[in-house]
């Protein structure tokens, strides 16, 4: 059980710092989230994953063989990234059929049966796509690839709500009827916190999160109730986040709790994942 696995990754543009001693192993089987603001650093590492792109120093390693110039552990791997490199002059058959050409486990009649479901049209040409259905061109074959490590880069871009939900309705499916490591770069993140086993939070170049969801989640809890009674109730307590609604509030609150200091009339709730990565990911 190797996974990817990332061993002090280094990239550089010019004077930007991409990346910056990176260490990180996703493990085979697992959903993971890879968070952070834009120009975090994202797209760059799932770029060398994948060997779009090179790292300046260190290495990654598919199931305990090195990744470079690899064709064996290449072929485990399918990055859905925000660009499409498929001749925009196709249309969406033919671009499923030479899938199948490159990615023997592509599962055509699951692909079309997706496609048919999303209502894409796939005798269009690629380049007629609006950017949602290109997106929903891109999630259709990532789901159909059938490789053991599938990397989602934006995947949502473009989605109606509607469309978003079937995405993820479908990824617990797929993962649920076969197994496979998912890697999720999303901006989204309310909207995925419940599909997440692992996350993974990446500022300026660095790993500032890597443990199991309920684990960091742990860390805190939110605080719904009148708005003086809350006030009172979280005075010495760190805070990270707060709302208000008419006479609510709800204050989100980092460090442990001790459930017999809650008055009655508040009610509290797990750690919001959106509020906890603005918090860790702040530049002040």
């Amino acid at each position: 059980m190797n996974g990817i696995e990332i061993n002090d990754v280094t990239k550089g543009f010019g004077d930007t710092l991409a990346l910056n001693q990176v260490n990180l192993t996703f493990e085979p089987h697992k959903i993971y989230g890879l968070l952070g603001r834009n120009g975090a650093g994202k797209s760059t590492l799932l770029n060398i994953i994948t060997n779009r792109l090179f790292a300046d120093s260190g290495q990654v390693t598919i199931d305990g063989l090195v990744s470079v110039e690899n064709d064996m552990t290449q072929g485990l791997l399918y990055l859905m990234s925000e660009k499409n490199l498929y001749p925009e002059s196709m249309t969406c058959n033919e671009a499923f059929k030479w899938t199948k050409q490159f990615f023997k486990d592509f599962d055509l009649d699951y692909a079309l049966n997706l496609a048919g479901q999303f209502k894409l049209n796939t005798r269009k040409k690629i380049r007629s796509l609006s950017t949602g259905y290109t997106s929903i061109f891109k999630i259709i074959i990532a789901l159909s690839v059938n490789t053991p490590y599938v990397l989602f880069d934006e995947p949502v871009l473009g989605l109606d709500a509607n469309h978003r939900e079937m995405f993820y309705r479908l990824l617990i499916e797929k993962y649920s009827d076969n197994p496979f490591t998912a890697i999720i770069s999303t901006h989204l993140i309310d909207e995925i916190a419940n599909l997440l086993e692992y996350v993974m939070i990446i500022k300026n170049g660095e790993i500032l999160v890597n443990e199991s969801c309920e684990a960091l989640l742990s860390k805190g809890y939110s605080v719904t109730g009148a708005i003086t009674q809350v006030d009172a109730f979280i005075a010495d307590k760190e805070v990270i986040g707060a709302d208000v609604l008419g006479g609510l509030k709800t204050v989100t609150i980092i460090g442990s709790l001790d459930k017999r200091t809650v008055p009655d009339g508040i009610e509290i709730t797990n750690l919001d994942l959106q509020k906890l990565f603005i918090k860790l990911t702040n530049e002040e």
